[in-house]
């Protein structure tokens, strides 16, 4: 009994791009939304950052529970802006930042800290862990949103 098998020889599509980028319109035409990569072990807290972000229109979130697919997860979404919890189980937040940090494509990516390990006065003092910024759980959206623009604006400059 012969087997037939078909071999497609015809170019094919490229791929889709696995997180497309997004504009939204503002008064100057479309602009991009900024890609925020949120890891954190707790789901709730992920996900309710995400919608609150993503309800300003600036952003596109990806949200990652799992510390050790986290620097996979930037390598694919390409984020602007990394929010990184710091004690989560089995991988913590500086091992994952070490590892983006290492990334010769992923190490300009600004991290932003979350962590319940600091009040917000040790905040407010600009002391930074691992060379990062942090912010005090629990998260507080304007603060949170007036961050990630001051680091968009840093990193922006930097490479200007």
């Amino acid at each position: 009994m012969n087997k037939v098998i078909e071999v497609d020889f015809l170019p094919r599509e490229p791929e889709p791009e696995p997180f497309p980028r997004r504009s939204t319109p503002n008064a100057f035409g479309a602009r991009e939304e900024r890609r925020i990569l949120i890891v954190d072990n707790d789901r709730d807290t992920t996900h309710l950052v995400k919608i609150l972000l993503e309800k300003t229109g600036r952003y596109l979130v990806l949200e990652e529970n799992d510390a050790s697919r986290a620097h996979q997860s930037a390598q694919n979404f390409r984020p602007d802006v990394i929010l990184l919890d710091i004690v989560m189980p089995e991988t913590d937040g500086g091992e994952v930042a070490a590892r983006i940090q290492a990334d010769p494509e992923l190490h300009n990516t600004p991290i932003i800290f979350l962590t319940a390990l600091v009040t917000r006065a040790e905040v407010k003092t600009g002391l930074q862990i691992q060379g990062h910024a942090f912010l005090a759980k629990p998260i507080r959206i304007p603060e949170l949103i007036r961050a990630i623009q001051e680091h968009l604006a840093t990193h922006a400059k930097a490479f200007a």
